[in-house]
């Protein structure tokens, strides 16, 4: 379809404007248009004409068409194409809509037409506007950029110089800060000095004070055992003084075991003691001595075997305790020897624990605190065990230097050595009444020694290999033995006699020991197993496998339901006796060589290769 146009002319050179537009139907040009064709794509079927299809169509058609127009600029941005220079027209119109000047531009347009509709327009000598117009446009907006660039670092400028300002006001005031806090450190320098010259002059008397409070400690355990001995011996004397009145035609008292007499004859004792002579010439199991008609003048008498345990009441009333083995928990630990601590004993009746170690040391310690209360040096090798004395003031202990050596608290050195053993003694243990002391030895032997004649009694043989460790069931005269060849053995103390021989390990027996009520023993061996003995019926009750690493110690629990163990894996495994539940703790960094319980099994003591004691509650 075509347009017609008429004009209509005001005058020759005047004006011209447009008056009427007609459009025929019918062109009579001969130009061809196109024809508009239904995209398939958007076509919707019969049926199904809904709003909702239609907006999907739609949608779908614009998606297509964005597509094809990211290919195009795809394609474009590969092969840029050559800007054509501006026609001076289309420059006059640009620069006129810029500048806002619509008037101009309409008279500009109007004009424009006018001369191309009568062919006054010479087309053919139109030109490109020069580059040089372009470029001062260009160079124009580029200047303008900058300025405003220019004005924008200008005011970043301005701020930085504040900021700058800023900080050095800042600066000024942390260097003033840091002055003063320099003075004051060097002021608390001269102070610190000052005071460490004045702390030095009272070195020396906190030296003399510690030493006194050492002193005072041991002054004190020492006034608290001779209290105890006291008590002791009075009520050692109002039982002599009942016999009498109760056997008065004897004329005669029971000898007390701790008179002032017996003490005085250790006491008279030189350090290294005497050396006891161990001559005696016996047949099977017993050596006996040859002078035995000829009698010692101080020889002691062994007590009757009639006498009745007086802390039985006191261990059913333990047993009444419902004690179970998981309760233990690490307490405190203690660095007691620099070296293995070989051993662990405690005091008869008071929270003391004496310790023995590879470094030829025993020390007495205070528990639960840990308070070291004592040291003792005098042997030769390394310590294998120690025992206390039945009073408390006296402590046996035994070495690798073959000798047994007994140590007086109150006058803080040996005061015995018994010597008679070819080899290293391995345990020893007092009799309930004090006047004897029993060892062990790797010489296949054990020894009964009389503290007051200072000698021998009996040479206990029967073991064909090393007896490891030996111990007196209390108030009686019954000794247990283990050896490493694999037996148990009960002895008579007063005819130096075995009485029963326990069999049934299969390894090295490293220990054995009493219950608090003398009717079980347990005992270990090299292969961590555990054995329990009925004493009455002689024969294995239970058999309890902790291995495979050897076992070095067992204990009973005051009340006798816990059996603990001291393994050479570096764990203290605890037993119940009745269910034979068994768990483990680990307790050292090194093989548990001893483990004890207090007098109430509250806290359980384990000693280590470490040389470390720990205590459990």
């Amino acid at each position: 379809m075509a347009a017609r146009y008429e004009v209509a002319e005001e005058a020759v050179d005047g004006p011209y404007y447009l008056e009427k537009v007609l459009i025929p139907e019918d062109s009579e040009d001969d130009y061809k248009y196109d024809e508009v064709t239904v995209d398939d794509e958007l076509s919707i079927p019969e049926g199904e004409e809904d709003l909702e299809t239609a907006v999907k169509a739609v949608r779908d058609q614009t998606d297509a068409t964005e597509c094809t127009t990211q290919t195009q600029r795809v394609s474009s941005a590969k092969h840029p194409v050559l800007k054509i220079p501006e026609v001076v027209d289309d420059f006059l119109r640009n620069y006129l809509v810029k500048m806002g000047m619509k008037r101009t531009l309409d008279c500009f347009q109007i004009e424009w037409f006018e001369m191309g509709h009568k062919g006054l327009m010479k087309t053919d000598v139109m030109q490109l506007v020069p580059d040089v117009y372009t470029h001062n446009q260009l160079l124009d907006n580029e200047l303008k950029n900058v300025q405003r660039e220019r004005d924008s670092y200008k005011q970043a400028a301005f701020e930085a110089g504040e900021t700058i300002v800023k900080l050095q006001r800042e600066r000024d005031f942390h260097r003033m800060q840091h002055k003063r806090v320099v003075q004051e450190k060097n002021r608390l320098i001269e102070d610190i000095k000052k005071l460490k010259k004045h702390y030095a002059s009272y070195d020396p008397a906190l030296r003399q004070l510690n030493e006194k409070y050492q002193t005072a400690v041991r002054q004190k355990m020492l006034v608290s055992l001779e209290r105890d001995r006291a008590v002791s011996q009075v009520q050692n004397i109002d039982s002599s003084l009942r016999t009498a009145h109760s056997f008065p035609g004897t004329g005669t008292a029971l000898k007390s075991p701790n008179t002032p007499h017996q003490r005085e004859k250790i006491q008279k004792s030189p350090e290294k003691g005497a050396h006891l002579s161990c001559d005696n010439i016996a047949s099977n199991d017993v050596i006996k001595d040859p002078n035995k008609n000829t009698r010692h003048p101080k020889d002691s008498e062994f007590p009757t075997s009639t006498r009745v345990n007086p802390y039985l009441p006191q261990i059913k009333a333990l047993s009444s305790l419902n004690t179970k083995s998981a309760n233990f928990s690490l307490f405190r630990s203690l660095k007691a020897h620099t070296m293995a601590v070989s051993f662990l004993t405690l005091h008869p009746r008071k929270m003391i624990v004496a310790s023995s170690s590879d470094d030829q040391l025993w020390r007495l310690w205070g528990i639960p605190e840990g308070e070291m209360i004592m040291t003792g040096k005098g042997h030769t090798d390394w310590l294998s065990s120690c025992s206390f004395h039945p009073s408390g003031g006296y402590l046996g202990t035994t070495s690798g230097d073959t000798t047994v050596k007994i140590w007086d608290f109150a006058q803080c050195r040996c005061v015995l050595s018994l010597e008679g053993h070819i080899h290293t003694t391995w345990a020893c243990s007092f009799h309930s009444c004090g006047d004897f002391v029993a060892s062990c030895s790797m010489d296949n032997t054990a020894k009964v020694w009389d503290l007051n004649s200072e000698r021998c009694r009996w040479t206990l043989r029967g073991h064909v290999d090393s007896v490891n460790s030996i111990s007196f069931l209390p108030f009686s005269n019954i000794l247990l033995t283990c050896s490493a060849d694999k037996t148990l053995s009960l002895w008579d103390a007063r005819a130096g006699l075995c009485a029963q021989t326990f069999y049934g390990h299969k390894h090295s027996c490293n220990y054995a020991t009493f219950n608090a009520t003398g009717d079980t023993v347990a005992s270990c061996d090299s292969f961590g197993v555990v054995k329990l003995w009925d004493v009455r019926n002689v024969s294995a009750m239970v058999t309890i496998d902790t291995g495979p690493h050897p076992s070095n110690q067992v204990a009973f629990n005051p009340n006798g339901r816990i059996l603990v163990v001291a393994s050479n894996d570096g764990t203290v495994k605890l037993v119940e006796v009745l269910s034979l539940h068994m768990s483990s703790v680990i307790a050292h960094e090194d093989a548990v060589q001893s483990v004890s319980f207090d007098h109430k099994g509250e806290y359980l003591l384990s000693a280590g290769s470490d040389g470390a004691i720990h205590i459990w509650s």
